[in-house]
């Protein structure tokens, strides 16, 4: 009990450590970008019911636009962690498969960024969570899930396909009706030319895990199929996967409907892999510690990466290659400007107007702005990161010209 306890008390004073550092991520580095800001001014979506709920609540600053997101995050960790109770021998591959899985790129990455991956990812753990906890299906979850999101589809997938191993029939039924019912209300996305995206696929993927822990994930969902070890967030990791790779041959996929799906089976993995370094003699342990080296090396490198990012632009040539520049300069560019007293503008770039206004810069026709040189401009705006030029605005005073 006491070691038990012992490895709780580190559970939790991790996670509070990277729920504070991504807070003081997204207050130190991070602007809302288009995308985002299309969430907050003009869509009508559950992402912007629950934003413009925390800009109401909190005020209209960055913090307040990612909280939700973060706490989400907070949740789905203490969820993942409740689930995996008794599913390891020892407490300490419990903390390790938690920590790979609040390290994960994606899970981070989504914990920052308005998007429903995270919401996901909560609503599924938490399915989970009852069924583990009950053994039984909790269905209204599963009724309330049809209206968050269009990925929750995979999910009726899923359980449809999980009905077949119990033999449970009202699962059958419900899980089939809110599939076809998801496919009714949000379509079944199938214009465009039909082209292979397998590639661009697997890449992701391979970014959401990194490369040497998605080909594990791929072995281990392999394995635990061919032994029958096929448990539900087996079932459900395995349906996201194959419908994500079959797409893939006709069409680009959004990987924020897949990714939540899959890597829930992170304790799945470090089961799989400890169990299979321990079943070894000391001799011929030698390729696992490699492998348990080269993932949690990379896994080191994306964390820092993810908080750290900004010094990129110094080896990077062109700016826009950066992975997250469209989530930079906004909030810079709208402090610069309100530093001048200008709290209006007419940009020529609308999607650039849209994020400037969440900092109240507001349009108007007392200044005029462009993201491109034009003759007789009155100021260039330059923003540097660690003194490099990386990304200019021309000003043009219009007040003397009316």
């Amino acid at each position: 009990m006491i070691s038990k306890n012992r490895y709780t008390l580190y559970f939790y004073t991790f996670l509070l450590v990277i729920v504070s550092i991504l807070l003081f991520k997204v207050e130190l580095s991070l602007s809302i970008s288009y995308k985002e800001a299309l969430n907050v001014f003009i869509n009508n979506s559950m992402l912007t019911f629950i934003t413009k709920t925390s800009l109401y609540l909190f005020g209209q600053n960055d913090i307040a636009l990612r909280l939700p997101f973060i706490l989400f995050y907070f949740f789905c960790v203490i969820l993942m962690y409740k689930i995996t109770e008794n599913y390891f021998k020892y407490e300490s591959d419990r903390l390790i498969s938690i920590i790979i899985f609040m390290v994960l790129p994606g899970v981070l990455s989504a914990s920052l960024l308005v998007n429903s991956a995270i919401i996901v990812t909560f609503f599924t753990l938490l399915y989970i969570y009852y069924y583990q906890k009950y053994n039984k299906h909790l269905y209204i979850l599963l009724f309330i899930c049809l209206f968050i999101d269009n990925s929750f589809a995979i999910l009726f997938l899923a359980l449809f396909f999980f009905s077949f191993k119990n033999k449970d029939k009202t699962l059958l039924y419900i899980s089939a009706i809110l599939f076809v019912l998801s496919l009714y209300i949000y379509g079944f996305p199938t214009d465009g030319k039909p082209r292979g995206f397998l590639i661009d696929t697997v890449a992701i993927y391979a970014a959401i895990f990194s490369p040497v822990l998605f080909i594990y994930f791929i072995y281990t969902i392999y394995r635990a199929g061919i032994k029958k070890d096929r448990s539900l967030s087996w079932y459900i990791s395995i349906t996201a996967l194959l419908i994500s790779i079959i797409f893939s041959f006709r069409q680009k996929i959004y990987i924020e409907d897949f990714a939540p799906y899959v890597v829930i089976a992170i304790p799945l993995m470090l089961k799989t892999f400890l169990h299979s370094y321990r079943i070894r003699l000391e001799q011929f342990r030698k390729v696992h510690k490699i492998m348990a080296i080269i993932i949690i090396g990379m896994l080191a490198l994306n964390v820092i990466f993810t908080f750290v990012n900004k010094p990129l632009y110094l080896i990077i040539s062109e700016p826009k290659r950066h992975f997250v520049y469209q989530y930079h300069f906004a909030k810079e560019l709208a402090f610069t400007l309100k530093e001048q007293n200008i709290d209006e503008i007419l940009c020529d770039d609308e999607e650039l107007q849209l994020r400037l206004k969440f900092y109240n810069i507001n349009k108007g026709e007392n200044y005029y702005l462009s993201t491109k040189e034009f003759f007789n401009y009155d100021e260039k705006i330059s923003i540097k990161y660690y003194n490099k030029d990386l990304f200019d605005v021309y000003i043009k005073d219009l007040k003397n010209l009316k």
